[in-house]
């Protein structure tokens, strides 16, 4: 009896260890699959992004006219006499924050594509001559501009003017979506408009936010949708795709919908160049950090491009940056 009680409880043992093996392999293999960022952790993410390359002034309102410089050169005048709270003018000191998008990678890691809504709704790539926030407040609370503000921008920075160039403004959806809309381009004439003239443009602009100086990207060949397949687990609400178009650093597109039943994100629009040299970037959160995948791509048409996760790697937001920037 006493050999049999330790042959049961070697054999009980040893099951509850092969158990125990068994159910944390099981959760290693769960954990590649099911472990993922929420779609606080990624806003999070492109919300630090803003952060670090929001630049901060401050002013007093009694000053009249004032002149600020940016990072990269930008001027901007506002007029204190026209900044109002709640209809009344502002005395004493301003905020003014500003953001300068003149990168693809900035515009990735802040979820700012260059994409213009077309006039039957569509949107396609822009090519764009700088994306621009600008926000003025007073004890945290926005002021408004009666008379509007201007921009100076040195047009080096996107490769010299383009007189195609006009003013846009950003309109974000309520998922936190940018897009542009077309402002009608009368600069000089009390509405906000935007023309090249040396080597800057002059932005005329009628309130604070989000601007851009674009033109729409042209290319005559046929052209398609393309859809695009992510690891299991991720989707808009979690992880972006965009897409940046060979010889152009300047514009970078995303594909903005997404369909769960087939988890696969679109270009929906059918306005992508077939034969298009390009390549599609699958981006999301790791632990505070970018994972990303890219691939090199020539554009077919209804094309469909697949991401796996042995293809992601990791990296800071300094780092993909720079990594976005340097595709061809």
């Amino acid at each position: 009896m006493k050999n049999f009680k330790n042959i049961l409880g070697t054999v009980l043992m040893s099951a509850l260890l092969l158990t125990s093996c068994s159910n944390n392999d099981d959760n290693d293999g769960d954990n590649d699959i099911l472990i993922r960022p929420t779609a606080e952790d990624f806003n999070n993410l492109k919300e630090a992004a803003l952060e670090n390359l929001t630049q901060t002034f401050e002013f007093n309102a009694d000053d009249g006219s004032i002149t600020l410089t940016s990072e990269k050169g930008v001027q901007i005048f506002i007029s204190s006499s026209c900044l109002t709270l709640n209809g009344e003018s502002v005395t004493g000191t301003v905020d003014v924050e500003f953001i300068e998008l003149f990168d693809k990678g900035s515009m990735l890691t802040t979820n700012k594509p260059t994409m213009g809504t077309l006039p039957n709704g569509d949107k396609a790539l822009l090519i764009s001559g700088g994306e621009f926030f600008v926000n003025a407040t007073q004890n945290g609370a926005t002021l408004e501009t009666t008379c509007g503000f201007q921009m100076l921008i040195p047009a080096d920075l996107t490769g010299g003017v383009d007189e195609d160039m006009t003013l846009w403004e950003g309109r974000i959806d309520q998922n936190g979506n940018l897009a542009w809309g077309e402002v009608d381009n009368a600069a000089g004439q009390g509405e906000g408009g935007v023309f090249g003239e040396g080597d800057q443009y002059y932005g005329f602009f009628q309130s604070f936010g989000w601007s851009n100086v674009d033109r729409f990207y042209n290319d005559p060949r046929p052209k398609t949708t393309i859809l695009v397949a992510v690891p299991e687990g991720y989707d808009n609400t979690n992880s972006s795709v965009f897409i940046s178009y060979d010889g152009e650093d300047a514009g970078l597109a995303n594909l903005d919908t997404y369909d769960s039943e087939t988890g696969l994100f679109s270009e929906h629009y059918g306005q992508i160049p077939v034969g298009l040299e390009c390549h599609i970037i699958f981006a999301t959160e790791d632990g505070d950090n970018w994972k990303y995948a890219i691939k090199s791509v020539t554009i077919e048409e209804n094309a469909i491009i697949t991401f796996t996760d042995g293809e992601t790697s990791i990296a800071t937001e300094a780092q993909l940056t720079t990594i976005i920037n340097d595709l061809p």
